[in-house]
């Protein structure tokens, strides 16, 4: 079931590269700026996709946020997701959290199941749930 938001984010996908071009795997870099549990955060990520035959996609990533007072969020993911048109992607997936903040130490227990797209100019948006 899913429980309550654990953070939303926007941002821009800022580097890909081709790690293989049979099967197709390619590298994403992004930064993004959001919320998670109501604290700002600055947030960065890399991730790979491969393509699968039946033309869907799979995902594997990790990364971390920073809140405003220097507290660090470390996270790793994996999500199923799609092509869209004009180069645009749609994931969605879970990710698993790790912090030694104590205002955030409810992320340490917490399973996220998230929402990611990527539209054709690059912007990224994200919506995290707590899997309950």
């Amino acid at each position: 079931m899913l429980g309550d938001v654990l953070g939303e984010s926007k941002g821009r996908r800022i580097v890909r590269r081709v790690l293989s071009s049979d099967p197709l795997k390619v590298e994403v870099s992004f930064e993004d700026t959001g919320t998670m549990l109501g604290v700002d955060v600055n947030g960065m990520g890399t991730y790979t996709s491969e393509a699968r035959p039946d033309g869907s996609l799979y995902g594997e990533g990790q990364g971390a946020m920073i809140t405003a007072d220097g507290e660090p969020i470390m996270w790793k993911g994996s999500g199923a997701g799609k092509l869209l048109a004009g180069g645009a992607v749609s994931y969605r997936g879970i990710l698993y959290y790790r912090t030694p903040s104590q205002k955030l130490a409810r992320l340490n227990n917490a399973c996220g199941v998230f929402e990611y797209e990527v539209d054709a100019a690059g912007n990224t948006t994200s919506k995290v749930w707590q899997w309950k």
